[in-house]
């Protein structure tokens, strides 16, 4: 990731991909598994359906702890804003309409397999990172920067382990 500048107003997005040698069924099942999420994500440590859901419809909620050795631990409510089986599964974290972060799994059929992306977009509404930029405002730019290649390198181990379970 190269430096840009943006700031947390910018919307700054984020985004990996991999190929992975699985049809796109079967990369969908783990990949719109929230519940399955935290073990293939070193940030996030659970995630359970809310509202007696137990599975991905778009307008379904979850709910999810994450933890990051400077913000510390805290809970988001996402809602799934996409969910079309084998091509997308998104989700706005907090207010749908105004969300702290916008996340998305994009999957393509690729001759014998499946192109698997994941992209991520800061903002508009406040995030746990919003306190670190009052705090800091002069380095904005930088803290902004600083998380997403934490969030791309995050992203690229999460894609790897989706790739080694659904090739097993």
């Amino acid at each position: 990731m190269e430096w840009t500048g943006a700031r947390y107003a910018d919307q700054p997005t984020v985004e990996v991909a991999t190929w992975i040698a699985a049809p796109p069924g079967r990369v969908w099942e783990l990949v719109s598994d929230v519940t399955r999420m935290p073990e293939m994500s070193a940030e996030l440590l659970s995630a359970r359906w809310a509202d007696g859901v137990t599975g991905p419809a778009v307008g379904a909620r979850f709910v999810g702890r994450s933890r990051h050795a400077q913000l510390g631990e805290w809970e988001t409510t996402s809602t799934v804003v996409a969910c079309d089986p084998g091509r997308e599964f998104a989700w706005a974290v907090g207010d749908p309409a105004l969300p702290s972060a916008l996340w998305r799994f994009g999957l393509r059929p690729d001759g014998d397999g499946t192109d698997l992306s994941q992209w991520m977009r800061m903002g508009p509404g406040r995030s746990g990172l919003s306190f670190a930029i009052d705090a800091m405002p002069d380095k904005e730019q930088k803290i902004v920067f600083v998380r997403l290649r934490e969030f791309e390198r995050s992203m690229s181990a999460t894609l790897a382990q989706v790739k080694r379970r659904a090739e097993a």
